[in-house]
C-alpha cells in the first residue's frame, strides 16, 4: 500500500483570464476549484492510473471536510486527522499572461494532532510506500520529516521525499527510496549553477553519496535522468507536447515512477512511467487521467 502524507492541504481557486493588470477590476475567462497539496495530487495521480493508496495528513473547518469528501468521490481512500481550530487554506491559483500564485498559511497544527498521526504511521508494514512531500507548516517542528523516517527505521519502509535543500538533505540519512529535485533545486542545494548534464549527473551523485537509494532528477524540456541504487543509469527525453501548466507535474513524476516501479520492479520502467505521468499532467489543465498518463507511455522508448 502506497501512503501519502500532507501536512497543509489546500482548496486550489483556479482563474483564468487573458491579461492580469495590476490594481485594476480583472474579469476571468473561467474558474474551478481544485484540490491540492502535494501529497494530495500524488494520490488523485495514484489514483487515476489505478494504483490503490490512502491519504493521511490534517484537514480543517468547511474547506477541509470539502477537501475529504471531494476524494473520496473520486475514489481516494483518506484517513485524515481533523483539526479542531481553523480551517484547511484556499489557494488562489492566477493563470493569465504569466502564472502567479497566492498561498495561504493553513491551520495550526497541536502536539495531540501530531500524535494521531504517528499512531496512523505506526501501522505501516514491511513493504509499504511512504511519500513525504512538500513544505512543513511552521506549526510543526522544522524536523519533523526526519522524526517520522526515524521512526519508520527498521520497517522496511519505502519512503519517496519530494522537498528540498536542508529538508530534503537533512533525510539522507535515513536511505530514502527516492528523492526528486528538479535540476534547478540540485544546483541550489549545493550553491551552483547546473548547466550540463554531465553536472547534473555529477551533483544527484553526491545525493546519492549522502545516502538517497534513487535520485530522479527531472529536467522539464529535456527530460529526466535516473540514478537508481544498483550503479545504473537512465536518460530519458521529454515526450512533445505543449504546456499548459506546471502544477503538479513533479508531483505526477513521483506517482508514476512509484507505481511503475511497484508493478515491474524495473528502474528503466519506472522512469518511463513517472516521465509520462509528469508529463501528461503538464500538457493537461489538472492532473492527468490514466488515459492520457498511458498514451504518452507509449510513446516513451
Amino acid at each position: 500500500m502506497i501512503y501519502t502524507v500532507t501536512f497543509n492541504p489546500a482548496l486550489d481557486y483556479v482563474v483564468r483570464m487573458e491579461q492580469f493588470q495590476l490594481g485594476q477590476v480583472n474579469r476571468t475567462t473561467s474558474e474551478e476549484i481544485q484540490f491540492g497539496g502535494k501529497g494530495i495530487n500524488v494520490s488523485v495521480l495514484l489514483k487515476n492510473i489505478g494504483v490503490q493508496n490512502c491519504a493521511l495528513g490534517f484537514v480543517a473547518g468547511f474547506t477541509g471536510k470539502a477537501l475529504e469528501n471531494q476524494l473520496q468521490t473520486m475514489g481516494v481512500d483518506t484517513d485524515f486527522i481533523h483539526l479542531p481550530e481553523g480551517m484547511t487554506r484556499i489557494n488562489v491559483k492566477l493563470k493569465a499572461d504569466c502564472e502567479s500564485e497566492i498561498n495561504a498559511q493553513g491551520p495550526k497544527i497541536g502536539f495531540e494532532q501530531l500524535e494521531q498521526l504517528f499512531e496512523r504511521l505506526e501501522r505501516l508494514e514491511e513493504g509499504d510506500v511512504l511519500v513525504l512531500a512538500g513544505s512543513i507548516p511552521s506549526s510543526l517542528p522544522s524536523d519533523i520529516y526526519e522524526n517520522i523516517l526515524e521512526r519508520m527505521e527498521g520497517k522496511q519502509i519505502l519512503a519517496a521525499v519530494d522537498a528540498t535543500k536542508e529538508l530534503l538533505c537533512n533525510v539522507l540519512k535515513y536511505h530514502p527510496f527516492l528523492i526528486k529535485p528538479n535540476h534547478i533545486e540540485l544546483g541550489e542545494i549545493f550553491g551552483v549553477q547546473l548547466h550540463t548534464e554531465e553536472q547534473i549527473r555529477e551533483y544527484a551523485g553526491r545525493l546519492q553519496q549522502m545516502g538517497a537509494r534513487n535520485v530522479l532528477i527531472s529536467m522539464a524540456g529535456d527530460g529526466a535522468i535516473l540514478l537508481d541504487e544498483t550503479g545504473g543509469f537512465h536518460r530519458i527525453n521529454a515526450p512533445k507536447g505543449t504546456v499548459k501548466t506546471s502544477v503538479g507535474a513533479g508531483d505526477s513524476m513521483v506517482a508514476g515512477f512509484l507505481a511503475g516501479y511497484l508493478q515491474s520492479k524495473d528502474y528503466r520502467t519506472a522512469l518511463k512511467m513517472g516521465t509520462a505521468a509528469g508529463s501528461a499532467t503538464a500538457f493537461s489543465d489538472q492532473l492527468a487521467t490514466g488515459e492520457e498518463v498511458l498514451a504518452l507511455y507509449q510513446t516513451l522508448k
